[in-house]
């Protein structure tokens, strides 16, 4: 098996590689909060690219629910013509084009004005950090019912818009990567405590989703292998719920890893754990790969063909790639054409790792911004000019936002 090979995955659909565009948060969206025409272009690269597969950034099911400021929403019919040029053009290049949709739960700046909603009332444990995110509400079982309706609603307009498939966003600290994390849900009620209480909502967003779709379209989970905290989400949990998933029609679990508190995702654990330098879940993936009667998909840190081969050949079905695909968005074609390309970012090394981590996603939106308006990308930028632009750029999509909010109200 190599990651040219094609998948099929349980619905039937096949894919027509191993290699994925995972979802990276891009913060494009127009002032209707709808895809814009800078996101249209850098799609258009990666659907140029010949990636297998392609998952968009987070698509929010509630407008006033937002990883940052610049997010796609998706709730109602309003802007669904956007959706549908965007849906075309991800597949243009015979990609299967999945929507990531989110919830983000605590894990929502206060500036942007929306009371934050999580499953206990906990606040973000970021140092001097701390104070941009709001202390969040435990949720009611009417915000929680509306939550899972919002979830197969957005699904149900992503099919209606040309998607292939969803993908349910239940890692990196979000809202459903929340209610499974003991240290974020200290509920006693049905959807706290125990494992299966903690996962109830994952599962019963799944089975609402799987309901208002059609059988060939695609319902994948994301799920962090662990969250890399301690007294957090761990592997073995992780294995349990891909079990509990086994029954309810997913076509694909994605591992990763990690929070906003914790960011094992770009290669950092605060549990003592050390990290491979690259696929730096995959020893994870390989042991969900034993129990998951699924696709199982690891993103993380994946860069060379050799390492991506290695992932498959191990048993892992897909392999996705994020910032290296945010630097040459032609990687898979330029590998298929034997290619030795390796393109990557210089570490930062600063001392604050929540500024780091910070500059590090920066860095990576600077990459999209270039693809976005048809430039090449520049993976030499110097972090802190990175950092600079993108709070530039976060504090004019803020002010967006917040007019769009006011528009709705009236």
């Amino acid at each position: 098996m190599n990651v040219f090979d094609t998948l099929m995955l349980p619905n039937g659909s096949t894919i027509k590689n191993r290699i994925a565009k995972a979802a990276m948060e891009e913060n494009m969206a127009d002032a209707d909060q709808a895809p814009s025409e800078e996101l249209m272009r850098l799609y258009q690269a990666w659907a140029e690219g010949g990636a297998g597969l392609i998952i968009t950034g987070n698509v929010m099911v509630d407008g006033r629910a937002m990883t940052g400021p610049g997010g796609v929403v998706l709730e109602n019919e309003q802007q669904l013509d956007k959706f549908k040029r965007w849906a075309r053009i991800g597949r243009s290049g015979g990609a299967q084009f999945w929507l990531q949709i989110n919830h983000p739960g605590r894990q929502m700046q206060a500036n942007l004005g929306q009371k934050t909603w999580a499953p206990s009332a906990i606040p973000l444990d970021l140092g001097k950090m701390s104070k941009r995110f709001a202390t969040p509400h435990a949720m009611t079982a009417s915000v929680i019912d509306d939550v899972i309706q919002r979830f197969a609603r957005t699904a149900r307009l992503g099919e209606q818009a040309g998607f292939t498939g969803v993908e349910i966003h239940a890692a990196h600290g979000y809202l459903l990567s929340q209610f499974l994390s003991p240290l974020t849900n200290q509920r006693t009620d049905e959807w706290g405590g125990s494992l299966e209480n903690r996962a109830r909502l994952l599962l019963e967003i799944v089975k609402a989703v799987r309901s208002v779709v059609s059988a060939d379209f695609a319902v994948a989970v994301k799920l962090n292998s662990a969250d890399f905290q301690r007294g957090g989400f761990t592997a073995d949990d992780a294995r349990k719920v891909v079990e509990l998933l086994n029954e309810l029609g997913v076509d694909l679990v994605e591992l990763s890893g990690g929070s906003y508190e914790a960011p094992a995702m770009q290669g950092e654990a605060r549990d003592g754990r050390t990290l491979a330098r690259e696929a730096y879940f995959v020893e994870f993936a390989r042991d969900i790969r034993t129990v998951a009667r699924m696709p199982v998909m690891v993103t993380g840190g994946v860069r060379r063909r050799p390492i991506a081969e290695m992932v498959v050949q191990s048993g892992v079905d897909m392999v996705g790639i994020g910032t290296a695909l945010a630097i040459d968005p032609h990687l898979p074609r330029d590998w298929l054409l034997g290619k030795d390309s390796t393109p990557q970012l210089p570490p930062i090394t600063w001392k604050n790792k929540a500024i780091a981590a910070l500059a590090n996603m920066a860095v990576v939106k600077y990459q999209l911004r270039k693809l976005s308006r048809a430039k090449k990308t520049d993976p030499s930028v110097s972090p802190l000019r990175a950092l600079v632009l993108q709070q530039l750029a976060m504090a004019f999509r803020t002010r967006q936002y917040r007019r769009w909010v006011e528009k709705r109200s009236m």
